[in-house]
């Protein structure tokens, strides 16, 4: 018995084409205007967001600028379109001012107009503290060593709250002059206060142009001193299995 094998038409191919096209301009259109996914290369987030983690931005959030497009950076100006607004306690993904090609991730603490300090590690808010209370201590693996950090639940004006880190008892940043956020613009911290480089130091305000989006799911976490994201047969002994799929507070 003799057996054809019949060898696909120029239609099936054709077929299969389109489908690969259509799947690739949606995931261009789903990135470009809705999601984009990042990962998180320093502990500045530390909890809330830890090395290892990969997340969703949600882009629309704010409205688009040139900062929140694909090759977008190499645009004119433009500010904003369809602006939405950030509010206080937003983990926001944004430009670095004074390096636009590198995208760092941190909390919105100050609005247009607000002034912020930090006083002995406690932020002020327009002259008043941000309510803040002992929780239980963070604690990370050291070389296989467990070292325990003070750990806080901060909670903002408006009821935004969220757990941050006090590694050191007066830190560099621990005590800052008062900042006046001008309009337009933001300031930033990082939940890992003692390690974070921030609005008190590099970062600056950020202007609204900058923002690329809001930090809204952990989709996938893997402790990077185990393995990489690429070698996936080592992934059931790194993979952090109780922060994927979580919310972002």
């Amino acid at each position: 018995m003799v057996m054809i094998t019949r060898s696909p038409s120029s239609d099936s191919w054709w077929d299969l084409v389109k489908i690969l096209l259509y799947a690739l301009v949606i995931a261009l259109v789903e990135r470009t205007f809705f999601f984009q996914p990042y990962n998180i290369p320093s502990g500045s987030m530390e909890e809330t967001l830890m090395v290892g983690d990969f997340l969703f931005v949600e882009k629309f959030a704010y409205g688009y600028s040139r900062y929140s497009l694909p090759w977008g950076r190499l645009l004119p100006e433009f500010g904003r379109i369809w602006a939405g607004r950030p509010q206080r306690g937003d983990v926001a993904v944004f430009a670095l001012p004074s390096e636009p090609s590198r995208d760092f991730v941190k909390r919105i603490i100050g609005l247009p107009g607000d002034r912020v300090q930090v006083m002995h590690g406690i932020v002020y808010l327009n002259g008043n503290p941000v309510p803040r209370r002992r929780a239980s201590d963070y604690v990370e693996d050291q070389n296989g060593y467990l070292h325990h950090v003070m750990r806080y639940r901060e909670t903002l004006p408006g009821g935004k709250s969220y757990y941050v880190l006090d590694r050191e008892i007066e830190g560099e940043y621990d005590t800052t002059p008062i900042y006046t956020v001008p309009a337009a613009h933001y300031f930033m911290l990082g939940d890992n206060r003692d390690d974070s480089d921030d609005s008190r130091g590099i970062v600056g305000y950020v202007p609204s142009e900058n923002l690329v989006g809001r930090a809204q799911l952990k989709f996938f976490s893997i402790d990077e001193r185990k393995t990489t994201v690429w070698t996936f047969w080592k992934w059931p002994k790194a993979i952090r299995f109780g922060r994927l799929f979580s919310a972002i507070d």
